[in-house]
């Protein structure tokens, strides 16, 4: 089969391999997604990690511990945006007693 518009001055897209992507996180990064509330893509959740571990000097577990936060501010944010305050969510996470 050949290729279509072999001829064409636009640059190519790399198509990513998710799956692949997904397999070269670290394990400890993999549990906590495979946890995760959110649809996390392995590029973004990457992303996230290192940062994560530069402000944590390389601890992993305050890196985790950091994604936990962000993931929880990004929930916040929309289920206050989707919900207007009224999810389950929004009031767990602000009431201590719930934890």
């Amino acid at each position: 089969m050949s290729r279509r518009n072999c001829k064409t001055s636009l640059k190519r897209r790399n198509r990513s391999h998710p799956m692949r992507s997904y397999d070269a996180l670290p394990p400890d990064l993999r549990q906590w997604l495979a946890a995760a509330i959110l649809p996390w893509s392995a590029a973004s959740v990457q992303k996230v990690w290192q940062r994560a571990l530069r402000a944590s000097r390389g601890n992993r577990a305050a890196a985790l511990v950091r994604l936990s936060d962000v993931e929880r501010r990004l929930l916040e944010r929309d289920v206050a945006h989707v919900w207007s305050g009224s999810h389950p969510y929004l009031s767990a996470s602000r009431d201590p007693a719930s934890t």
